[in-house]
């Protein structure tokens, strides 16, 4: 409230903008027409108006043609730039593509494709987060003729879930930096973040032995099995223990008929921090090491639980639960 009473100019603006956004529709494709794209003089275009005037004046206050020629050349040189500027967006559409899922922490790239039907170039079109005011936000390319071309921006989620991607914006100042000319796009993408794994997680907890089978190994608390046979051929390379095959002059490789006795799971009740962020960090980091060490494993969490596998795909499927935990 006090922040408000003391710059209540910011605070309409900013609750005028909420308004006017909300009334915005979200999709991810959107092609600018005259509805939708908008025009205003810069700081150079009110500074040539003004002199515009002041010439204009002179010229009619001492009757020089001159004068006259000059003010209206530059006048219509400013008229023609005006249109020239509103056409560089008018009839651009821009394609937002599906954004990957990242860590919390980290920017999110989005990828934009700008398509030109136009038989002639479309220069100096930015395109930007709305609401972050850095200066070098901004990310400029020129569209071929007919062709089209991808901007990249990114922005940083304040923390783990589904995000909607933030409302974007497109301008240009192209031919003459007299006038501005942009819009406001309202994605319907959502981008998933994952929980920031832990920098230094502890190793991961020991296997439990499967229901009805009996404890023929087990799991270290560094991860790998204890239960190891000499190499055979066509033994997959994960299964090979390359600690060992550093020491010795013989390969070896996890016993994974022992193995198969025990499941790793990764569970939330063990993850052992107070805090809940800090668990799921944690789980996070486990499951990127298990997934690394070429591990089966499964992931217990309050509601939920996912059975254990491996591979890409089952990693995504684990993150996913932790990011919507």
């Amino acid at each position: 409230m006090i922040t408000a009473a003391l710059h209540p100019f910011g605070y309409v603006r900013k609750r005028f903008r909420q308004w006017w956004q909300g009334r915005l529709p979200f999709t991810d494709t959107m092609t600018l027409t005259q509805r939708n794209v908008y025009i205003l003089p810069t700081r150079p275009g009110f500074m040539l108006g003004a002199t515009l005037l002041i010439l204009l004046v002179s010229s009619i206050n001492y009757q020089l043609n001159l004068g006259y020629l000059l003010t209206f050349l530059l006048a219509g040189s400013a008229v023609v730039g005006m249109h020239v500027c509103h056409a560089t967006l008018r009839g651009l559409t821009l394609n937002l593509m599906p954004p990957d899922a990242q860590f919390a922490g980290s920017s999110a790239m989005l990828s934009v494709v700008l398509t030109n039907l136009r038989r002639s170039t479309r220069h100096g079109i930015g395109l930007a987060v709305l609401d972050e005011t850095h200066d070098d936000r901004w990310t400029w390319t020129d569209v071929p003729a007919q062709g089209a071309a991808t901007v990249h921006v990114a922005f940083k989620p304040e923390r783990r879930g589904l995000h909607r991607v933030p409302p974007l914006t497109a301008e240009t100042r192209f031919p003459l930096g007299t006038f501005r000319v942009w819009t406001v796009w309202r994605p319907a993408a959502e981008v998933l973040v994952y929980p920031a794994p832990e920098l230094f997680p502890p190793p991961l907890p020991p296997g439990e032995p499967r229901s009805g089978g009996l404890s023929v190994a087990r799991v270290q608390t560094t991860g790998e099995f204890e239960g190891v046979r000499a190499y055979r051929r066509g033994d997959p390379m994960k299964m090979i223990v390359w600690k060992k095959a550093a020491k010795s002059p013989e390969l070896v490789s996890r016993d994974t008929m022992s193995a198969q006795r025990y499941e790793l799971w990764l569970d939330y009740a063990q993850a052992g921090a107070p805090e809940k962020e800090h668990r799921l960090s944690r789980l996070a980091a486990w499951v990127l090491q298990a997934d690394k060490l070429g591990q089966d494993y499964g992931l217990r969490l309050p509601g939920q639980q996912v059975e254990p596998a491996t591979g890409e795909a089952h990693k995504r499927r684990c993150l996913e639960a932790l990011a919507l935990c």
